[in-house]
């Protein structure tokens, strides 16, 4: 177990990034929505506006589900990237109607999302935003070069462009509780051939050749939620340092 929890470090840094990075998301919407409901003053129109602004997340989101059904061969039905209100107070973005199939399959589909946003955030951040330096800066305590380097992101190419994608995209990412039905068997699953593989002594085995891997997705998908993490810390406290404003102007209060 020892040699597990020397392996799986990534496990570590995936928690304290997509923590913090799920209550800012929930956060940010909120404030967001708030901002432009006292604006507009019109409940649909504000989550017209809401919508147009995570287009292309929602976009990425819904078509990801569409392209893995696909490629999976399960048969897609109606197609929809317009909001709507649902009977519970969720806002529903958009969606895909997919035939049921077996359990792999629609984890599958589930997960796509994660996977595009995932993959296309990471490119954002390392390719268009440069936000590698920053990385090493942070891994070799070079904080006075962090703070340099972190000045100097807005001078990349196109770079309020590339934040705002990394936002609606990051902000989308997440599949929901219906995209997530297939994931509790997979994962009893998993976890049923682990305890049989270590009630016959494949512990060490395991070890030595599945953790480090597994440390290294884990790694991966930390250093993900980080780069998503960013553009939401960015943004939390002018926005809602606007909705203050706005609603001391206005008078009208969002709970």
């Amino acid at each position: 177990m020892a040699v597990f929890a020397n392996n799986l470090n990534g496990l570590v840094w995936l928690l304290l990034m997509l923590v913090p990075l799920l209550v800012l998301q929930r956060l940010l919407h909120r404030e967001i929505q708030a901002v432009l409901l006292i604006l507009t003053r019109r409940p649909a129109l504000a989550i017209g506006l809401f919508a147009f602004l995570f287009f292309p997340g929602v976009a990425l989101h819904e078509t990801s589900h569409f392209f893995m059904a696909r490629l999976l061969r399960v048969r897609t039905g109606r197609f929809s990237l317009l909001p709507k209100m649902l009977p519970d107070g969720r806002l529903r973005m958009g969606y895909v109607e997919t035939d049921s199939t077996d359990f792999l399959r629609d984890a599958l589909i589930g997960v796509a999302p994660l996977l595009a946003g995932g993959t296309s955030v990471a490119y954002i951040g390392i390719s268009r935003l440069g936000l590698d330096p920053l990385a090493g800066a942070i891994q070799m305590n070079a904080w006075s070069s962090f703070g340099e380097m972190l000045l100097q992101l807005p001078r990349q190419p196109d770079f309020w462009l590339w934040f705002y994608l990394a936002f609606t995209i990051s902000s989308t990412m997440f599949p929901s509780a219906t995209d997530r039905r297939g994931w509790l068997p997979v994962t009893l699953i998993v976890l049923f051939l682990a305890a049989i593989a270590l009630l016959a002594g494949a512990g060490p085995w395991l070890a030595k050749n599945l953790a480090p891997a597994l440390d290294t997705v884990l790694s991966s998908m930390a250093t993900v939620f980080a780069i998503s993490l960013l553009p939401h810390i960015a943004l939390v406290l002018p926005v809602s340092l606007l909705r203050r404003l706005i609603t001391k102007l206005t008078g009208i209060s969002i709970s």
